[in-house]
């Protein structure tokens, strides 16, 4: 894997990068929105602008000072691997690493964004639902560069919206062999469960999505 040509971020203006791509979905969401949603909806687009602005300003020294001398590894990575151990038919992963670093010990950083309005308790940070992402993401990676999984660790970094102080927090994620075999084996089950019509539907969410009370919903 080679490291890109600058060391750090120093070319990167996340403040502008955030409002030019903020901009582009917002217009997007406008053109879709019923009348009535949007009053809710500008208010909303305000105070976003306001939180993500600050938390942009934020996140180059949030890497300096959790990641010392870090350099630039990769931005949003692309992984399409095989799922290896499953045998019904060719199965492939796919997923986006948000981030990727190496820093001075040789240590390669797998960091995975997410945004909060307050950050996350312990049983969150510990959830396998989110720890498994980094899991697949680390095993994948490996598999795909070559790299040995023992100089490899994995974070998430919390963009906290509302607090006034401590907007950033790094989560490390141990992810030694026996939680990726557990994450991995969780994978199989799922895709096990999928092809044979073994659907488990999360009714919290049935509200985010595009097929909701639509002649498609189930």
């Amino acid at each position: 894997m080679q490291l890109r040509e600058q060391n750090k971020l120093d070319s990167f203006n996340p403040v502008k990068d955030f409002l030019a791509n903020f901009k582009e979905e917002i217009e997007i969401l406008r053109e879709a929105l019923e009348p009535e949603k949007l009053a809710s909806f500008e208010k909303l687009v305000v105070d976003m602008i306001t939180q993500g602005r600050d938390l942009a300003e934020l996140i180059l020294p949030a890497l300096e000072e959790n990641f010392p001398g870090y350099k630039l590894v990769s931005v949003e990575e692309y992984i399409n691997q095989e799922i290896q151990d499953y045998t019904e038919h060719p199965l492939r992963f796919t997923g986006l690493i948000d981030l990727m670093i190496l820093t001075p010990d040789g240590k390669l950083h797998i960091i995975d964004w997410k945004t909060s309005t307050w950050g996350w308790d312990a049983r969150k940070k510990s959830d396998k639902l989110f720890v498994y992402q980094l899991s697949f993401y680390k095993k994948f990676l490996c598999q795909m560069c070559d790299v040995d999984p023992k100089d490899v660790e994995t974070h998430f970094i919390l963009l906290k919206r509302t607090p006034k102080t401590k907007k950033i927090e790094v989560v490390r994620v141990t992810n030694g062999p026996k939680r990726i075999e557990n994450a991995h084996k969780a994978l199989l089950a799922v895709v096990k469960n999928l092809n044979a019509g073994k659907v488990f539907k999360n009714r919290l969410n049935c509200k985010w999505c595009e097929f909701y009370k639509t002649e498609h919903c189930r």
